[in-house]
């Protein structure tokens, strides 16, 4: 039974009264939902008119104000009863819709309650999240800021320490030693090799190269001497200039 502080927020309770369950039924499912004690029955709706007046049912037609019908029933553990102010004979205006689950009557959520549900869960999860992340925020003036993990320390801690491995050589060596051996695959190639393992070794055909003629050198006597010139006529001797004695200096007339 709900209290009456909770009515306010129908949405949050439920009602039920186990004397009805056994013998619920389409024809008897609202007089079940008019019971005093159910917070979603609201004593001033026509239901409660006919009720008192010991009318039927369909007395509903003819009468203005809020009725409750049943809308759908799927015997025995599913009825909806729908809340709807009727204008006229042939015109209503849906209110609110309850269901009731093996005897338990709830209030179906309208779409505005259920996107503020979810909206107000989402906007919680994200605060809690930025909660947690900030209690392991760390900061220090001379280091900035940084993540403190205490579940990573412990794991830390247990973990056992795997030793790290030597390699068996640098990547300097191993480049070194594939250069000397290639230097030596050249200088002396293999005259066999073997295609498969497990197959004869085949020799290794290799390709000589055409070998360049060296000139020789023919010592000085075997060189050829060509003739001396014929002598040709006699050449003028150069013209000298007589050496002449630098001018004598006169004397000026005052």
């Amino acid at each position: 039974m709900a209290s009456l502080d909770l009515r306010d927020n129908l949405l949050g309770i439920s009602w039920v009264d186990s004397g009805w369950v056994p013998i619920l039924n389409p024809s008897n499912v609202l007089e079940y939902f008019s019971e005093r004690s159910n917070p979603f029955y609201d004593r001033t709706c026509n239901n409660e008119v006919v009720k008192m007046q010991r009318l039927t049912l369909d007395h509903l037609n003819q009468m203005v104000g809020v009725e409750y019908i049943l809308l759908h029933a799927q015997e025995p553990i599913l009825y909806i009863i729908r809340k709807q102010q009727r204008q006229s004979p042939t015109q209503v205006i849906p209110l609110a819709d309850y269901y009731i689950i093996a005897g338990v009557v709830y209030q179906a959520p309208d779409l505005g309650s259920v996107i503020s549900s979810r909206v107000l869960s989402a906007v919680h999860g994200i605060q809690s999240a930025f909660d947690e992340a900030m209690s392991f925020c760390r900061y220090h003036p001379s280091k900035g800021y940084w993540w403190h993990f205490k579940d990573q320390e412990e794991r830390e801690r247990v973990k056992p320490k795997s030793k790290r491995k030597e390699e068996p050589s640098s990547l300097f060596q191993r480049q070194r030693v594939d250069t000397l051996l290639l230097d030596l695959r050249n200088k002396f190639p293999p005259t066999f090799y073997q295609p498969k393992p497990g197959e004869k070794p085949v020799p290794v055909e290799v390709k000589k190269e055409p070998e360049v003629p060296v000139e020789t050198v023919k010592p000085p006597e075997e060189r050829e001497t060509k003739p001396p010139a014929p002598p040709g006529p006699p050449r003028p001797a150069p013209q000298t200039t007589p050496n002449k004695p630098p001018p004598e200096k006169r004397a000026r007339l005052q």
